[in-house]
C-alpha cells in the first residue's frame, strides 16, 4: 500500500534560487484541481512560475540576471515562490 506509516518519508530538497527537488514518482495537484504525474526517480517542481513546463522546473530561472554580470542570478530569481512575478 502506497503511503503507508512504514514507507519511508519523500525526501524534498529546498534550494534557495532553484527548484524544489522531490524524490519520485509524484503526482502534482495543481490549483485548477487537475493532476499530473511523473514516475522520473526525482523530479524538479517550479517555485518561480517562469517554465513554460510549469509545474515542472525547465531552469527559466536561470535566465534572470543582474547588474551584477552575466550568470549570476538576481535577488528576485525564484527566492520569494510561487506568488512572486
Amino acid at each position: 500500500m502506497p503511503n503507508s506509516p512504514s514507507d519511508p518519508p519523500r525526501r524534498i530538497s529546498v534550494q534557495r534560487r532553484g527548484p524544489m527537488l522531490v524524490e519520485g514518482p509524484v503526482e502534482v495537484e495543481l490549483e485548477d484541481g487537475t493532476t499530473v504525474s511523473s514516475d522520473r526517480f526525482r523530479v524538479a517542481l517550479c517555485t518561480c512560475r517562469r517554465s513554460r513546463r510549469y509545474p515542472w522546473c525547465d531552469t527559466s530561472h536561470r535566465a534572470r540576471t543582474s547588474a551584477g554580470g552575466p550568470g549570476r542570478p538576481s535577488p528576485d530569481s525564484c527566492a520569494e515562490g510561487p506568488d512572486s512575478s
